[in-house]
């Protein structure tokens, strides 16, 4: 335990979670501190391109093996599951009205790419050493979250006639994935001898880069909660527990599977995650009727703070205990 608490410690004092902090800190007391649209969008292009990249590198080294499909396996089925839970607690303990609810899922049974990288970083500070194919498990726990929120949700989808075409050009064409999935492409294509070229750029650059980024986002988390006007008790209890739920579902999974433990520590922290970026662009054309106002409220500015300052390292503890 003093370890665990140590672990925690250290990931709060690096610059990456003090800069969220900072970000959250301004955007709560009204700072006019903000950083402008284009460069965010420069950050997060950056971040897909340098995660993918490296990803693809590894994977490269290790090749396809069982450990990756394992891994694989094990995110496609906590995406497809994870809403179903996440969605039945909304509806009985929240309340929510069920597209709402089943847009609400949708956001938690997919990934947050951003607690994606903290969480890698903070990994690596501790030498776990999870696979480079990591990157296409992202990719992969994308979008069954999404059709399963559209099955919840029912006949309050938006209508048939041009959804189908229209979501899974969403899905499959957001840029983040388009991104994330291609750089990893091109990663597990050149290997060492891409590295070689991009070392400097997606390498050294990383930390600061992802800083700023974090610092916008605590701007933007701060801006969700002083605007959010539906919140209530239940909500903001779902969305402090429900990563601890997931969390648990993912441990399980990971050793009813096989997943090694370096990889299983990274997928607690997907599934412990909620998509701020990819999701809410599919679920405003999927369904439309669904309250934006609860869905970013609770995947960003709530639950994404709790996993960046606390959920992340103790995740990874938690894992270390049950799988070694």
């Amino acid at each position: 335990m003093p370890e665990a608490l140590s672990l925690a410690a250290n990931n709060l004092l690096t610059p990456a979670v003090l800069f969220f902090a900072l970000g959250l800190f301004a955007g709560l007391l009204r700072s006019d501190l903000a950083v402008p649209d284009a460069a965010a969008k420069t950050l997060a292009l950056y971040l897909m391109l340098a995660i993918g990249f490296k990803g693809g590198v590894e994977a490269s080294r290790a090749g396809l093996t069982a450990d990756f499909f394992n891994a694989g396996a094990t995110g496609v089925i906590l995406s497809f599951i994870i809403p179903v839970v996440a969605f039945y607690a909304l509806r009985s303990v929240a309340r929510l009205d069920r597209t709402t609810a089943a847009a609400t899922a949708a956001h938690y049974g997919s990934v947050s790419v951003v607690t994606f990288a903290a969480g890698t970083e903070y990994l690596r500070a501790l030498g776990v050493p999870f696979g480079g194919y990591m990157v296409a498990v992202v990719a992969l726990m994308e979008t069954p979250a999404i059709l399963t929120a559209l099955l919840l949700a029912g006949g309050d989808a938006a209508g048939k006639q041009g959804l189908r075409g229209n979501l899974l050009r969403e899905v499959l064409l957001n840029g983040s994935v388009v991104l994330l999935v291609g750089s990893f492409v091109i990663g597990a294509v050149t290997g060492e001898r891409g590295m070689a070229k991009l070392d400097l750029f997606v390498n050294p650059l990383f930390q600061g880069v992802l800083a700023l980024f974090l610092l916008d986002m605590g701007l933007v988390a701060a801006r969700r909660l002083r605007e959010a006007k539906t919140m209530t008790v239940p909500l903001v209890l779902f969305a402090l527990s429900m990563p601890l739920v997931s969390c648990a579902m993912s441990i399980a999974l990971s050793a009813l599977l096989g997943v090694k433990p370096a990889d299983a520590a990274v997928l607690a922290i997907l599934a412990a995650s909620a998509s701020y970026i990819a999701v809410p662009a599919a679920m405003r054309i999927a369904l439309p009727k669904a309250d934006p106002g609860v869905y970013l409220t609770l995947s960003l500015g709530i639950t994404f703070p709790f996993n960046l300052l606390i959920g992340i390292p103790l995740y990874q503890a938690v894992v270390a205990t049950v799988l070694g």
